[in-house]
């Protein structure tokens, strides 16, 4: 396969390196000679183990070309794969100059040089972009640019996973490849174009095909999240040091619990964390922080954004129409009829308060066996709880105008499907594909 690499700074080197030591045809493309020059000579222009020698292999072996002339590349490409940057502007937006600029190159070359035998050809960002950039970048430049009688374009994100001082390991074994497309094409090329690096480790060849933006927010998510982690293990730091505590030995103890610490749990978009323990003992290092006068945004973000998901439901609720409301769920998880704290209750309390009419249902929750804190904190929120609690999901949702679903047992789900209101907020995204499909279906966060 032919392959035109736009751009040769760390992503854009590594990558045409690594395709043509899988035996593909590649040609860089930079505007910058400082970049372009190294590799026509047989060397990397980037400082990364193991590239020079990778370089100088696809050089000498006729693999592996640079150049400043985006046609040479395009003649008879298959695939084009944008590396460049996309560096932040003043304000912290993308600046996308350089994924336009290489759009409209490929364009471009495309009216004069010749097109693959298939004549198809994928146009394929790498670099990180905001979600909507493909469909709201790339196809505008392509449709600005005179179209060519003899390529056919399809465009696609495919995210690229590599850590400067690791790239080519990165490269050979990516946590995952994500090729986010419409058009069937462009899936079945990137699969072709990458699936060695599942076969090289005796892997079934996983390509997750995706919706576009899927691919371009995964690299966002992803990186929020690893720098989510270093401020979170040095505000652990920052504040067991003041009661001598080694926050390295805490944090290598901490990483070994892949049930939770280190899991898919808790990764899950949805309603709001709450019950006995996370909202207590938040608060409870924030207190030891104040004592210590040392600030833990981090941490105290955390109980902000929990705030902000309660609130945000409330205003889409107050937002909509009706007034009759019925909420399924009222602990803070299922499987327990504990309601300290719980997101529910303190949901149901501000919508009474506005006014609306509820009708709650629980499968565990019974009043008359709430002891303790337990109780105390329920009459302390929801004093009538009784009277407008019931067991029968069905009659909760009876004449309701809209319904808050954090219940995934089969009764709520069951009858949630037989008589769907009007208006449905799914708190817990577990509902299943069947009540995903009703109409007025909306989802917490998706």
């Amino acid at each position: 396969m032919k392959v035109a690499v736009f751009g040769l700074g760390y992503v854009g080197s590594v990558t045409a390196a690594c395709l043509a030591a899988n035996g593909h045809d590649v040609w860089g493309v930079d505007v910058d000679l400082a970049k372009v020059g190294p590799i026509t000579e047989g060397h990397s222009p980037v400082v990364e183990p193991g590239l020079d020698e990778l370089v100088a292999e696809g050089v000498t072996a006729g693999r592996l070309h640079a150049t400043t002339d985006p046609r040479l590349a395009l003649d008879g490409a298959d695939v084009s794969l944008i590396c460049v940057g996309t560096p932040s502007t003043a304000s912290g937006s993308t600046d996308l100059t350089y994924i336009r600029r290489a759009v409209r190159d490929i364009a471009e070359a495309a009216g004069v040089v010749a097109p693959p035998a298939s004549g198809f050809h994928s146009i394929v960002v790498r670099s990180t972009v905001p979600p909507g950039t493909v469909d709201e970048v790339v196809e505008q430049v392509l449709a600005e640019v005179p179209a060519s009688g003899d390529f056919t374009f399809g465009t696609a994100m495919c995210p690229e996973f590599l850590r400067e001082g690791s790239g080519l390991a990165d490269f050979y074994d990516p946590p995952f490849v994500v090729v986010g497309t419409r058009n069937p094409r462009v899936g079945t090329a990137l699969t072709d174009l990458f699936g060695f690096i599942f076969a090289n480790r005796g892997l079934p060849v996983d390509v997750q095909v995706v919706d576009i933006r899927t691919a371009e927010a995964l690299k966002y998510a992803c990186n929020a999240f690893h720098a989510t982690k270093v401020s979170f293990a040095n505000e652990m730091g920052r504040i067991f040091r003041h009661v001598g505590v080694d926050s390295r030995e805490v944090m290598r103890i901490f990483v070994q619990d892949t049930s939770l610490n280190i899991s898919p749990y808790y990764l899950r978009p949805g309603f709001a964390f709450g019950g006995s323990c996370l909202p207590k003992d938040l608060r409870s290092v924030l207190q030891l922080a104040r004592v210590h006068d040392t600030d833990l945004p981090l941490l105290a973000g955390t109980l902000s954004t929990n705030e902000l998901t309660v609130r945000d439901v409330v205003d889409r609720v107050v937002a909509g129409p009706g007034r009759e409301i019925a909420l399924l769920g009222l602990s803070f998880k299922t499987a327990t009829d504990d309601l300290r704290e719980s997101p529910s209750v303190e949901l149901a309390e501000r919508l009474i308060g506005k006014g609306y009419n509820l009708r709650i249902y629980d499968a565990i929750v019974n009043p008359s066996r709430l002891v303790g804190a337990n109780l105390r904190h329920v009459t302390s929120k929801l004093p009538h709880l009784q009277r407008v609690l019931t067991a029968d999901p069905a009659e909760a949702l009876r004449g309701a105008d809209l319904a808050l679903v954090s219940a995934t047992d089969s009764a709520a789900v069951g009858a949630l499907l037989a008589t769907p209101p009007a208006r449905t907020i799914d708190l817990s995204g577990r509902l299943g594909a069947e009540v995903e499909a009703l109409p007025g279906y909306e989802g917490v966060g998706w």
